[in-house]
């Protein structure tokens, strides 16, 4: 009773914060961690269950990169590869170089400064990840080329939390070092053959359950990240390995919003634990020195990617909000510090420095990120020079389709004939994995989908689609499905199924652009067919071989007409 509660408390404190956030227009992320700040030691010091909360922020930031995998299918890893890489190793380099000399220049030891430069050369994944979720841009360019080169600069600084104590011992060795590489190339092996070997096929068998999806997405995320956590790798990276794993699976934006409620309630854990760690001793005697730092952060950091990102022939729209995401530095840093003072290499004002650093870029980052597009449009003419003659961009081709179709049992198939004769792109959403694996297979773009889920409605794009066309013939649904498209882009002409008039009529009144009511259209269907062969008895002869051909294709593929109970009441 008394973890409960404690956990209650602090929900209760971390709500009314965040309420004061909300009606201040304030980023809730900033709430979270002034919550922390409040509950912790520093000032009330209500935490007592200090493993619990650390253990509940774990779980949080094994989903929450879990779900960032699934958004990094291999195609996008191996279209945006190269610029992470160049990204991620060439901002650590320049980061650490250009820090390392404001740190010798304000005073500092060569052994501090260069732990210090380190520190501030790392972004902060989970945040980065978080505030991107929330403006529902994780499909948008500049957020796969973040999360591209987060994960080098994840894997440069694990490196250096292992190295660092490796060879600050005796018994440092290069095998030691060939030893960690080789057993993570195994444990990133072994799991992308068992998704691919495995998961795959009993894909079909996991998608008839809703439930049954949700618990294995759990066990599959948090399983690799504790396995990765065993064999001497972080949590983080098994993590976001078991999504990209599952990445190319139907199934992966069902997984999404099934998980997000979870997600969302771990996170905030972890943010509310991340602000009571934060160790703020002798701070009025650091903060000219962590203002300057923080500075080289919140601009400099901006600067140098977008200087890359210039250089590999990107737009400066998209240089400037990746940019911008590089400009708070990571909770890493701190754990990268704290092992120095661990290991004598540094004095505990250090740790209170790089903290205050903390603070400031995180709060500073966080009105970058979600208003870039603001500050974009202020700073645009100034951003000329990031820009080359000749830039050009390679955009995912799983987002900006013109047309969507929801359903591909008897109409949506009728559709699908009439759309693969359009220039269109379009796209086939279904909750059938059978008909996902069917669609798939005659090279039709597919998403596996719940559409009466409003959180997987909300992760689709709607910002280019020209027509949306749902053959579910569920008004509820219906009804969250033209919501969430006009909200996004109100320009849609979105076109529904139903089987009632008062349906039908109930839709028109909601602003649907256009009802279909198949049993009225077939009926007028028949009626002009009378008119046009009249006593033609040839003409029906024809006509009757080529319906009963496509009724026998209908059958063979699943479709029946609905059970005459389910029109009761037209």
């Amino acid at each position: 009773m008394e973890l409960f509660a404690e956990i209650s408390v602090l929900f209760v404190i971390a709500t009314a914060i965040a309420i004061l956030m909300r009606l201040l227009h304030q980023p809730l992320i900033i709430g979270h961690i002034v919550t922390g700040l409040i509950v912790g030691p520093f000032f009330f010091n209500l935490i007592r269950s200090t493993e619990t909360l650390a253990l509940m922020s774990e779980i949080g930031v094994a989903i929450l990169l879990f779900t960032v995998g699934l958004h990094l299918s291999p195609s996008v890893l191996k279209q945006f590869g190269r610029v992470s890489f160049v990204t991620g190793i060439g901002q650590v380099v320049v980061t650490s170089f250009a820090g390392y000399l404001v740190c010798v220049w304000l005073g500092f030891a060569l052994v501090p400064a260069f732990y210090i430069a380190v520190a501030l050369a790392f972004s902060s994944t989970i945040i980065i990840t978080k505030l991107i979720s929330d403006k529902g841009e994780l499909d948008v360019l500049y957020a796969k080329i973040a999360i591209g080169f987060l994960l080098v600069q994840d894997l440069i600084v694990i490196l250096l939390l292992l190295g660092i104590p490796l060879f600050a011992t005796e018994h440092a060795s290069w095998m030691s070092a060939g030893q960690f590489l080789l057993t993570a190339v195994v444990l990133i092996a072994f799991v992308a053959l068992t998704a691919r070997i495995f998961v795959s096929k009993a894909f079909l068998f996991l998608a008839q359950s809703h439930e049954l999806l949700f618990l294995f997405s759990i066990a599959w995320g948090v399983g690799v990240a504790a396995l990765f956590g065993e064999f001497g790798l972080s949590l983080e990276s098994g993590a976001l390995i078991a999504g990209v794993a599952l990445a190319s699976l139907p199934a992966r934006r069902e997984i999404i919003a099934r998980l997000s409620p979870l997600r969302d309630f771990f996170i905030v854990v972890f943010f509310i634990f991340l602000g009571s760690q934060l160790h703020l001793e002798n701070i009025v005697a650091v903060i000219p020195i962590a203002l300057a730092l923080s500075a080289l952060v919140l601009i400099g950091n901006p600067l140098i990617l977008m200087a890359l990102m210039g250089y590999l022939g990107y737009r400066k729209k998209t240089s400037f909000q990746t940019g911008l995401v590089t400009a708070q530095i990571s909770e890493f840093s701190l754990i990268l510090i704290a092992l120095g003072v661990s290991l004598g290499h540094l004095a505990s004002q250090v740790l209170s420095l790089v903290t205050l650093v903390g603070i400031i870029t995180i709060f500073g980052s966080t009105y970058f990120i979600l208003y870039s597009d603001k500050l974009y449009r202020f700073l645009a003419p100034l951003l000329g020079i990031f820009e080359r003659a000749d830039a050009r961009e390679s955009h995912s081709q799983r987002s900006g389709y013109e047309i969507l179709l929801f359903g591909s049992n008897r109409i949506g198939y009728d559709f699908i004939e009439t759309l693969v004769r359009l220039d269109k792109r379009f796209l086939v959403i279904d909750h059938n994995p059978e008909a996902v694996a069917r669609l798939e297979s005659a090279g039709i773009a597919t998403e596996y989908g719940d559409a009466s889920d409003l959180a997987f409605l909300e992760s689709l794009d709607f910002s280019k689609t020209e027509l949306v066309i749902s053959t579910i013939p569920d008004a509820e649904t219906n009804a969250l499905i033209h919501k969430a498209v006009k909200e996004v882009n109100p320009e849609t002409v979105v076109l529904v199924v139903a089987h009632r008039v008062k349906d039908a009529l109930a839709h028109y009144d909601e602003g649907v652009d256009y009802v279909i009511l198949p049993h009225f259209l077939g009926s007028k269907h028949a009626a002009e067919i009378v008119v046009r062969f009249k006593g033609d008895r040839a003409k029906y002869k024809t006509l009757r071989e080529e319906h009963i051909d496509h009724l026998q294709l209908r059958l063979k593929i699943g479709h029946e007409h609905p059970y005459p109970e389910s029109l009761r009441g037209m």
